[in-house]
């Protein structure tokens, strides 16, 4: 199995701008810039790949999640899962640093303890988070 995104930049870096563009269409030329990158920090200017990355983790360690507690006999009414990706300069290059996962379960007949393991599990299995091992992860998870 393989996906494929796409990226077209054009100009320079601070005052170029560029587009990302996904295989199944959710993104079709969605622009990015330096600004909507690095300028904006609210984030809300536009994409960039650290939210995108982010999106990415949230998604891929709710799914692998709701699998490993549908495995143990708890399916889920509903996960939340939110992703922070932190981004800082460092020996002047822009590094990502840290990421944090946020997460709320609606999980009905599961213990504390239980949702805390299942989810720690999911945190360090997804795929996701395999690929971005080289950056700290912590998890914040929850029971609703």
């Amino acid at each position: 199995m393989e996906r494929t995104s796409s990226a077209v930049w054009r100009g320079a870096g601070t005052d170029g701008v560029g587009s990302l563009t996904t295989l199944s269409g959710a993104f079709r030329d969605q622009p990015y810039s330096f600004h909507t990158r690095f300028g904006s920090e609210d984030g809300k200017a536009g994409t960039n790949p650290e939210e995108l990355i982010a999106a990415a983790h949230a998604g891929c360690f709710a799914m692998a999640l709701s699998f490993m507690l549908s495995g143990a006999g708890h399916t889920p009414e509903e996960l939340r899962a939110k992703s922070h990706v932190k981004i800082e300069r460092i020996d002047n290059a822009f590094t990502i640093t840290g990421i944090r996962l946020e997460l709320e379960g609606r999980v009905p007949g599961i213990s504390a303890a239980a949702f805390q393991e299942l989810a720690m599990k999911a945190k360090a299995e997804c795929p996701v988070s395999r690929a971005l091992a080289s950056v700290p992860i912590t998890l914040d998870a929850k029971l609703a």
